[in-house]
């Protein structure tokens, strides 16, 4: 039992590593942020069908009621990646990231709602730390500045995504967790369709091979690897684990943008990952 805990959380933090590429590619990537989503969506659901029809899981829906479960985690998807990445656009990556993992903190007082459970002492504190971690990080900045409107945006979106892992839970047990990433960015593809329309496109033909980064590594496998998690961890736990993104991507942001990371990067970011720490032991003695 114990090996196969690790190899469950081996798999988590390999899903929040693919993931954590959101924040430097949401940045760099020059197109408008729907058409970014749509070109993520559109390609990274083709990559999970072939996927799907190559190991010959069951794609199938199973009744209008799971449908409709899927449709609003779509939407709620679509609406976590949109202002997160409108976040990063007006921030930075490390701003973008961390006022997203606010989500946490926010499943933690939510899944009791959701679930019918008791609401977990542990991981409201844990996630009293992980905010501790976030404040720390955070820059000073200015609330006229655009800063704050992407730490807004980037609070909301954490609202979303909280919303949709939940809506999720109830029904991991009945799909593959690729099956379900699946169907909703398919979903999604669909309801972009009029910013496609609408919006420029221009820069696509230079932009295409990070978008398929996008769509292949942070969407397709990082994604399924995540909500596949939700059978072994509870949302709250796995929501924990992934704390450690900001980490990830304030990393990968100094390599590949440039951006400088501060001793409070450091200081705050050693809190965040003190909390995975933490969980991943709480989790495998439960």
């Amino acid at each position: 039992m114990k090996n196969q805990h690790t190899n469950h959380l081996i798999e988590l933090l390999i899903g929040t590593l693919f993931i954590s590429t959101s924040g430097v590619l949401g940045k760099f990537i020059d197109l408008p942020t729907p058409v970014i989503i749509w070109c993520r969506s559109a390609l990274g659901g083709l990559f999970l069908y072939l996927f799907c029809r190559y190991r010959k899981f069951d794609i199938k829906i199973k009744s209008k009621k799971d449908f409709s479960t899927i449709l609003l985690s779509a939407v709620l998807l679509g609406t976590h990646w949109i202002t997160y990445f409108y976040a990063l656009k007006m921030s930075n990556v490390a701003l973008g990231m961390l006022s997203l993992f606010t989500f946490p903190v926010i499943t933690a007082l939510l899944e009791p709602l959701f679930i019918k459970t008791k609401l977990n002492i542990i991981h409201v504190f844990l996630g009293i730390i992980v905010l501790i971690g976030i404040y720390i990080l955070a820059p000073k900045f200015d609330f006229e500045s655009s800063q704050v409107k992407g730490i807004l945006l980037g609070l909301f979106s954490a609202l979303c995504y909280a919303l949709r892992n939940l809506t999720l839970k109830r029904h991991i047990a009945q799909y593959s967790g690729t099956a379900l990433m699946m169907h909703q960015i398919l979903i999604l593809s669909v309801l972009l369709i009029p910013f496609m329309l609408t919006m420029d496109i221009s820069n696509l033909t230079t932009q295409y091979p990070y978008v398929i980064l996008l769509a292949l590594i942070t969407t397709a496998i990082g994604h399924s690897i995540f909500i596949h998690s939700l059978k072994y961890f509870s949302v709250s736990t796995a929501s924990i684990i992934n704390s450690i993104q900001p980490v990830l991507g304030i990393i990968m942001a100094y390599f590949f943008l440039k951006e400088i990371p501060t001793w409070n990067t450091f200081f705050g970011g050693s809190l965040i990952l003190a909390t995975v720490i933490i969980e991943s032991v709480r989790s495998r003695k439960a």
